[in-house]
């Protein structure tokens, strides 16, 4: 995977919120702009897709709205998981209609906002750094923020694109070292 020129890999206010019409805007106005060959402004085109994508089935997905969240996302076999809530990477995705149905129970009335903080492309891979803004009830709890840090890497599959692998986690605020060093052991020191 290659870091495509600053054209491509960087949207006009990087690492600020971008709304969907500034997005939209700054895709349209790049293949009129003469800089960029057919072959980057395709490339551009394909990010900006799955830009929107993402913005769309992470909304779905936080909402309960696995049935949409399904129509959004491609999965690939070799899919891997790094989950936000740690252990080890899961491999594959259970799609089975109990699986998903439990995932819609899981995530409930969920708000988001989509950060991209920055994008890479090759003609094969496009991976996306983003910030996931969100508020949601999730497993029962009480609605609060669930804003998570997620590296998502899609690859080409003939004409769509597959999710292939999806990082994430909540540390989107700083913690102390002491707070790294418990997550790291996965439990308090005795006191």
């Amino acid at each position: 995977m290659t870091n495509k020129p600053s054209g491509l890999n960087r949207w006009p206010c990087e690492q600020e919120k971008i709304s969907r019409r500034s997005m939209m805007a700054a895709t349209a106005a790049i293949p009129l702009s003469g800089q960029l060959s057919d072959d980057a402004a395709a490339g551009s085109d394909a990010i900006a897709g799955l830009v929107e994508r993402a913005r769309e089935k992470n909304a779905a997905f936080m909402r309960g709205d696995v049935d949409r969240w399904s129509q959004l996302v491609r999965i690939a076999p070799d899919f891997t998981l790094m989950q936000p809530f740690g252990g080890p990477t899961s491999r594959g995705f259970d799609a089975s209609p109990q699986r998903l149905a439990a995932l819609s129970r899981y995530f409930r009335e969920g708000e988001t906002e989509l950060e991209v903080l920055q994008t890479y492309a090759s003609d094969a891979l496009v991976a996306l750094v983003m910030v996931e803004r969100q508020r949601a009830e999730v497993g029962g709890l009480p609605a609060q923020d669930w804003s998570l840090r997620v590296t998502e890497v899609y690859r080409k599959d003939g004409t769509d694109w597959q999710l292939v692998h999806r990082h994430a986690d909540p540390l989107v605020r700083s913690i102390t070292l002491q707070q790294a060093a418990i997550l790291a052991r996965g439990w308090p020191e005795d006191k």
